[in-house]
């Protein structure tokens, strides 16, 4: 498979700059991959295709504000630094990227907030654009993040070509994200209210919640022609056994297994048993999955629509199949469906 086949053109004006006025209202491509049939439903919809037993997977990752802006000692250049993840909470050390990085050098200072209250020093470069920061800080470990927190911004993607915004706080933010760590929101499960997941209950649908720290490797992008030469960056998953209890279940008894999003679908391939059974796992996974790929889990999947040549986009034609998924993607910028992280649903069954 060849990256040049998931090439499509993308009017700017298809992706979506905000969230949808309520959660559960977006547009939502309904696709029978064993079918071919398309249907064009809004996203609380869903409740029409699952029952009783039935299992949702989702993410309940929590995105931080990772994104902030500081300024370089004596120059007073402004610097982006995109906080990745944090390394050592005693010595204050952040796994970082900084933009522009030519400007940036080991023993560097970089000062944060309108009165320079947060300082960090430049302790490694590990990365053309990544660098290690330590954060000069007197006070408890709790302390010093909420003041680090207070001075970043959400993480929303660059292809939203806007200022964040305080609606993002809240919007770009699962219902039932819980488990800090991740820079990327699990875009699809930002579709689901709490309306919609106690109707989803009523039914009889399960919930069954993993973590999965997405990170910005889901969006680097990808230097080869041939897939198979590409490697994907880890991203730290979890997976216990509650979890894995009602997934197994499900199987056992022939339900539907719906995996909510990309990251989710990846983590259950990752740690998934020769019998096609979920495991219990604490750990990394830079599993890439592209067509063709056989699935041992999921029997449905929910995702947004994805960037061209994005490896999201991949993961969802080897799921729903190339031809039909490409197809889809046709429709969708026809129908006037919104792209990216604030953009509409599809449904694969």
């Amino acid at each position: 498979m060849k990256l040049s086949k998931f090439k499509f053109n993308l009017p700017e004006e298809s992706i979506g700059l905000h969230p949808a006025k309520n959660r559960d209202e977006s547009r939502m491509m309904v696709v029978h991959s064993k079918t071919g049939k398309i249907e064009h439903k809004i996203f609380k919809d869903i409740l029409g295709y699952f029952g009783y037993k039935d299992v949702f997977i989702f993410n309940d990752t929590m995105v931080f504000p990772a994104r902030l802006y500081g300024n370089k000692e004596k120059t007073g250049a402004k610097i982006e630094v995109f906080l990745l993840r944090e390394l050592n909470p005693e010595f204050r050390l952040w796994d970082v990227l900084v933009d522009p990085a030519r400007k940036i050098r080991i023993g560097n200072k970089l000062y944060f907030g309108e009165d320079d209250s947060m300082v960090a020093e430049v302790i490694d470069n590990t990365t053309s654009r990544g660098r290690t920061l330590r954060f000069l800080y007197d006070g408890p470990h709790e302390e010093f993040k909420k003041a680090l927190y207070a001075l970043g911004e959400m993480p929303i993607p660059s292809y939203i070509n806007r200022k964040v915004v305080p609606e993002d706080t809240e919007r770009y933010q699962t219902i039932f994200a819980k488990n800090e760590g991740a820079v990327i929101a699990p875009s699809s499960g930002l579709h689901f209210s709490r309306e919609l997941m106690k109707r989803l209950e009523i039914k009889g649908c399960e919930f069954a919640f993993i973590t999965i720290h997405s990170g910005l490797g889901t969006f680097r992008d990808i230097d080869v022609e041939d897939l198979t030469k590409h490697k994907m960056d880890s991203e730290e998953i979890m997976i216990a056994g509650e979890a894995v209890k009602i997934v197994n279940q499900a199987k056992d008894e022939h339900r539907q297994i719906c995996a909510v999003g990309s990251s989710v679908l990846r983590a259950i391939e990752s740690t998934v048993t020769t019998k096609g059974h979920l495991k219990e796992y604490t750990g990394w996974t830079n599993k890439f999955i592209f067509p063709p790929y056989d699935f041992s889990v999921a029997t449905g999947m929910v995702t947004n629509f994805h960037m061209p040549l994005s490896t999201m986009l991949m993961q969802t034609a080897a799921f729903g199949g190339y031809d039909l998924i490409m197809e889809t993607y046709n429709i969708a910028v026809k129908e006037g469906y919104r792209f990216g992280a604030y953009g509409d649903a599809m449904l694969i069954i």
